[in-house]
């Protein structure tokens, strides 16, 4: 979700060797927001993301309004979520449930690295900032007695308005910022209810038909005083397809974009600066997939030809499209550029990002062409020529 210029992107092209380091600069620009990073090597992302190389980057901004819960691990609490497959003898077992459509799926669940976790809550509202980072899972996050939560942010920040909820699903990468209230004295139970992966497939299918714990709240005999809400949370200004100088398509397979797998050195679009664009985005298949693009947000238009849903009317850098559907997305690189280095787009379902499902683009400014010698010439470097 970082807004950043494609040689510090840190994707398949930019190997950090054993024995090495790597030293990315850059202005971080951007209103705040719960991004993370994790490796980028094509072939070995899932397994690196299964061990744990996994982080968040929070990015603050004295521009948010008062009222939401903002004291890092008090009443504002990073829940990075994971399922794991772990062996009697405590290790973890990468194969387990590798052969279902999405790839890998564990039985076992962690949050922040902890199994049976649990938060002990100070204060009458708190803030959750959930990261799914599971390889294929999907979760439909709600607390266990049904009550209502608010949230209050997607992928690239807040949303324009807090968004009373009981139920907010989360494919992997993408993110959410949740705001829950707590009585003093209780224990209650986040959990993942099955996911509605669209109306072509089940999720209990896939993913089990009975909720399951994720994160346990104990509230303390006696709460500190929360602020009310904001009605208003920022300026989100509307997403406009008239602006949109054209439309490109990207088709889905069941490992493909637009019938093809991942080339180190192909570039697969070339886009203009400071140029929107709709994206139409369709899933040809009875898989889930999503779709993730690197450097920066997008708005999503519509979901099958219907407006978004408020939660997701925001900034995104990630969607879930579910089988036989398209999705419209609006995006503009209105920043950084370079005619050899690549940004991705792909599906961030992590087994079949590693199969070749992504692909690459360039950011040009005016005058400024595609450079496929340059593209090679860091293939090559990187250890994927041919």
């Amino acid at each position: 979700g970082m807004r950043v210029p494609a040689p510090m992107d840190g994707g398949p092209h930019q190997l950090v060797p054993p024995g090495t380091s790597w030293s990315p600069t850059w202005t971080v620009d951007q209103p705040a927001a719960t991004l993370w990073y994790h490796p980028h090597p094509h072939g070995r992302t899932a397994e690196q993301v299964y061990r744990g190389l996994v982080g968040l980057f929070l990015v603050d901004d004295p521009a948010v309004p008062a009222g939401l819960p903002d004291e890092y691990g008090v009443d504002d609490v990073p829940v990075v979520v994971q399922d794991l497959s772990i062996t009697s003898d405590g290790r973890l077992d990468p194969t387990t449930g590798a052969t279902t459509a999405v790839g890998f799926v564990g039985d076992t669940l962690a949050v922040n690295g902890t199994i049976g976790p649990y938060l002990d809550v100070t204060t009458e509202l708190v803030r959750l900032r959930l990261l799914n980072a599971s390889l294929g899972r999907v979760y439909d996050f709600a607390m266990a007695d049904g009550r209502t939560i608010w949230q209050v942010a997607s992928d690239g920040g807040l949303l324009a308005a807090p968004v009373a909820t009981t139920g907010v699903r989360l494919s992997p990468a993408e993110r959410a910022e949740v705001v829950v209230p707590v009585r003093a004295g209780e224990t209650v139970r986040l959990v993942s209810r099955p996911p509605d992966l669209g109306a072509r497939l089940s999720g209990s299918a896939l993913f089990g038909s009975e909720p399951f714990d994720v994160l346990e709240l104990r509230a303390a005999d006696t709460l500190a005083a929360s602020d009310q809400l904001p009605d208003r949370l920022a300026e989100v200004p509307d997403a406009d397809r008239d602006e949109a100088a054209r439309t490109r398509p990207f088709v889905l397979g069941g490992r493909t974009i637009n019938g093809r797998l991942l080339d180190m050195e192909r570039i697969d679009e070339a886009v203009p600066l400071d140029e929107a664009e709709v994206w139409a985005i369709t899933n040809q298949t009875s898989l889930p997939h999503n779709f993730h693009v690197h450097d920066g947000q997008f708005r999503v238009l519509s979901m099958d030809g219907a407006a978004p849903p408020p939660g997701l009317a925001g900034w995104k850098d990630t969607v879930y499209v579910a089988p036989t559907t398209t999705v419209e997305i609006l995006v503009r690189f209105a920043e950084h550029h370079d005619p050899v280095w690549p940004y991705m787009y792909h599906c961030h379902l992590m087994v079949h990002e590693d199969q070749g499902m992504m692909g690459q683009f360039v950011v040009l400014a005016p005058g400024e062409e595609a450079d496929p010698a340059g593209l090679r010439a860091l293939a090559e470097h990187a250890g994927h020529s041919g």
